[in-house]
């Protein structure tokens, strides 16, 4: 193995420095995450708001479809396969 020479010390300044805009940099992203999970919790209320009315917009709609489907699958079991869709 070759030998590496000794690490120079770090300057207090720099160390100093580095330290600083460490902990500078996690309050940083605290205060934004903060920020941040506010925005998000409004937009989510919006979008709540906006899902209830748009269920009971398809409500109608959806119950019409499952009564299509009952129709369809009635018509399908109970005639037996009348059709000449066979593969």
């Amino acid at each position: 193995m070759s030998s590496l020479p000794k690490p120079l010390p770090v300057h207090p300044l720099i160390k100093f420095a580095r330290w600083s805009l460490l902990i500078t940099g996690i309050f940083y992203g605290a205060y934004r995450q903060k920020r941040l999970a506010k925005k998000e919790a409004a937009f989510r209320r919006e979008e709540i708001k906006k899902k209830e009315i748009r269920d009971k917009q398809l409500a109608p709609e959806k119950k019409l479809a499952g009564e299509r489907e009952l129709v369809e699958l009635e018509e399908m079991f109970l005639h037996g396969g009348d059709s000449t869709d066979d593969f």
